[in-house]
């Protein structure tokens, strides 16, 4: 009874000292005082349960200052993503989970509809038994395209070129000679006087606007293709198309202007193709030609010629008059028959796209050098994109031929869609491989635009993480954990219409043009002032539709060297859309940038009116207020009482802006001219003067912007 009694009272007074908020050193002595176990005693089990009930609850000072406790996030272990798509075989499961086949099969045990899938060659039709396959197996699944994925089973079914050919089936062929040089150097002269024609003249402008391709007989009887590349700035990619089709190089150099900068430019791409270089000097009949410094020059540029020391031959010549013409041609020949240059006439065709362009006639037409094979009408091309069944060929002065050996120009009729200027062409058996080769190109094309675009995507997540992770961590600073938006969202596509803006519509006789055009446009570097925005391009004469897209976007169409109908002409007049053509790229381009500079805000412009120096200061009293007035003489110019004025002492200045009153004597004037004194109050009256201050009359003009692009010519 008593060990009892004492047991009792300790709960007692335990029990008391928990509910009036026991600490820990309770438990020590609860522990030592009562050896029994709570899950006997039912009063040491009701001691136990208080006691547990006291260390959950809150004190009324912990609700009042709750402590901020910082818990690091919990690292979630993520579950791997499997691609998953429809009709996907069993072992092209296990290959996306990365498991053996054996896995997968013991896993459909317990997935309800996949009985049938018992081989691994079974195509699982049911799309949820795939997706039941990869959540049992501990993986989160997403259903994606089979185009996307990069599946073993794709066959190469492109064209290629053929293997080297047999050195006992080459025959002697012609070579293919590429003219180049600085603009107005009179390369398109020089071959004028090669083939006894007039190029020159259908030229607009003398400028060669586009390659032309064609063959002259020399008089030794030899065949040569010239290739005639133009010697403008804006045509750079169509001279290194040239560069790479050619055997050999004709670098013309003006023998009263030297080496310019078009000209170090072809020697470059001669350089680069490793083709050899001959130097025709024209216009050496000119009073100011001086062949030695031309020659010296090219030796500064790394064209060593035989009077230098080097191996490259160098003719001087005038294309104009004649002269020298066949020693030029007989160095060619003399090349080519060192070159020793053979082809390959039978087999498939291979060639390259010289040109391309689309005759409202004829259809759509490219130039093109035979390099391989014997091309013939009914052949079955394809260059890049775009393929043909031959239905006709055409040499340089419109003829029809029957067929093409290697080195030969022609003039395709019967292409599909317009192929790109530098294209390779290939031949194929029949127009059933051309759709193989086509959807091939197609499918790559498709995979490159889809990976170009994924790029840019993850380019725009990483740097929205990036951003996110910074605020995030801010946030974390603050003691709170989840980022909440503060403010409106931003849009994720903003308004870009403000400021000036100017669309075009580009239409081209020929595909290389209208890149040359392009070419062009993309040096536009002034998008602060003006934007520039090409609406759409293409080659052929303007259509209907080009003028629904120029109404649609207030765009002007710029049409070079193409026809535009009557019917379209009355269309664009109802629509006010401006039609421009031109066939000079110096005028179009001119053009554009008159009506960009036309679209540009007027800018303010000081002109200075006249100067004067401060004689004296004089203060005067006006009401109850002092004022101060400048003695002044004027020194330069005329004083104007309607202008600014621009009070500066030393470099700093003290004043800008209008005056209150000017006086000549004791009369109020309107002007001031040189040499007369005056005086001058400034509308701050405040403002004093020391004399050898100068004031400063100007005006504010508005002035026409000029656009600050520059294109390169």
């Amino acid at each position: 009874m008593a060990a009892s009694f004492i047991r009792l009272n300790v709960l007692r007074r335990l029990s008391d000292q928990i509910w009036k908020g026991v600490n820990d050193k309770h438990v020590i002595l609860w522990n030592k005082q009562l050896p029994c176990r709570p899950d006997i005693c039912i009063q040491c089990r009701v001691l136990h349960l208080s006691f547990v009930w006291y260390k959950k609850r809150k004190t009324i000072e912990e609700k009042r200052n709750p402590k901020s406790l910082h818990y690091s996030p919990k690292s979630k272990a993520k579950d791997p993503i499997i691609d998953i798509w429809r009709n996907m075989t069993v072992a092209q499961v296990a290959k996306a989970m990365e498991k053996d086949i054996d896995h997968v099969f013991e896993v459909m045990m317990y997935i309800d509809n996949s009985l049938n899938y018992d081989k691994p060659s079974s195509v699982i039709n049911n799309l949820t038994v795939i997706q039941d396959i990869v959540k049992k197996s501990g993986m989160k699944s997403r259903i994606v395209s089979p185009a996307n994925m990069n599946e073993p089973e794709m066959i190469n079914k492109d064209a290629t070129k053929r293997p080297p050919p047999d050195p006992s089936v080459l025959v002697k062929r012609p070579p293919v000679v590429t003219v180049m040089g600085h603009i107005d150097h009179g390369k398109t002269t020089l071959l004028d006087s090669l083939r006894n024609t007039s190029v020159v003249e259908t030229e607009f402008g003398g400028i060669t606007q586009h390659i032309g391709a064609f063959s002259v007989k020399l008089q030794s009887g030899e065949t040569v293709t010239f290739l005639d590349t133009p010697g403008h700035a804006a045509f750079t990619a169509m001279r290194a198309r040239g560069a790479r089709v050619t055997d050999l190089i004709v670098l013309v150099v003006a023998a009263d202007d030297g080496v310019m900068e078009q000209t170090v430019e072809s020697i470059r791409m001669a350089k680069e193709a490793e083709v050899p270089i001959i130097v025709a000097i024209n216009k050496i009949d000119k009073q100011d030609a001086d062949i030695e410094r031309t020659k010296d020059m090219l030796v500064q540029h790394g064209v060593q010629v035989e009077d230098r020391g080097g191996d490259i031959q160098a003719v001087p010549v005038s294309a104009l008059a004649g002269t020298n013409l066949e020693t030029l041609t007989e160095a060619i020949a003399l090349q080519a028959e060192l070159m020793n240059l053979k082809g390959d006439p039978s087999g498939l065709v291979e060639g390259v796209v010289v040109e391309s362009k689309t005759d409202p006639r004829r259809g759509k037409l490219s130039t093109a050098i035979v390099q391989r094979g014997t091309l013939q009408k009914g052949s079955v091309l394809v260059a890049g994109l775009a393929w043909a069944k031959v239905r006709a060929m055409f040499n340089e002065q419109g003829q029809s031929v029957q067929e093409a050996p290697p080195s030969t120009p022609v003039e395709v009729l019967g292409w599909r869609e317009l192929p790109s200027a530098g294209d390779e062409i290939i031949e194929v058996e029949n127009e059933k491989r051309a759709h193989e080769v086509m959807r091939w190109r197609e499918s790559i094309s498709k995979v490159e635009k889809q990976e170009a675009e994924r790029e840019a995507v993850e380019s725009k997540i990483q740097e929205h993480l990036k951003v996110y992770k910074e605020q995030l961590e801010t946030r974390r600073k603050l003691g709170k954990f989840k980022l909440r938006p503060t403010g409106p969202r931003e849009k994720e596509i903003k308004d870009d219409d403000q400021g000036p803006r100017v669309s075009v519509v580009i239409k081209g006789d020929v595909d290389g043009s209208v890149e040359a055009i392009l070419d062009v446009l993309e040096t536009y570097n002034c998008n602060t002032e003006c934007k520039l925005n090409l609406v759409h391009y293409g080659v052929g004469n303007v259509s209907e539709t080009d003028v629904e897209l120029a109404d649609a976007f207030k765009a002007i169409i710029y049409c070079f060297n193409v026809e535009v109908p009557d019917k379209v002409k009355e269309i664009a007049k109802i629509s006010k859309i401006s039609i421009r053509p031109h066939k000079v790229i110096y005028k179009l381009i001119d053009d554009l940038k008159k009506e960009i500079s036309s679209q540009l805000p007027p800018k303010d412009v000081e002109e200075v009116l006249g100067e004067a120096n401060v004689l004296q200061d004089f203060e005067i009293t006006e009401g109850k207020k002092k004022v101060h007035v400048a003695g002044c003489r004027c020194t330069k110019g005329i004083l104007r009482k309607s202008g600014k004025y621009r009070l500066q002492r030393g470099q700093e200045i003290i004043f800008d802006g209008l005056l209150e009153s000017m006086r000549h004597l004791k009369n109020e004037v309107d002007s001031i001219k040189k040499d007369v004194e005056c005086g001058l109050r400034l509308e701050d009256g405040t403002i004093s003067f020391q004399p050898g201050d100068a004031l400063i009359c100007y005006e504010i003009k508005k002035e026409e912007q000029h656009t600050s692009w520059n294109p390169g010519f």
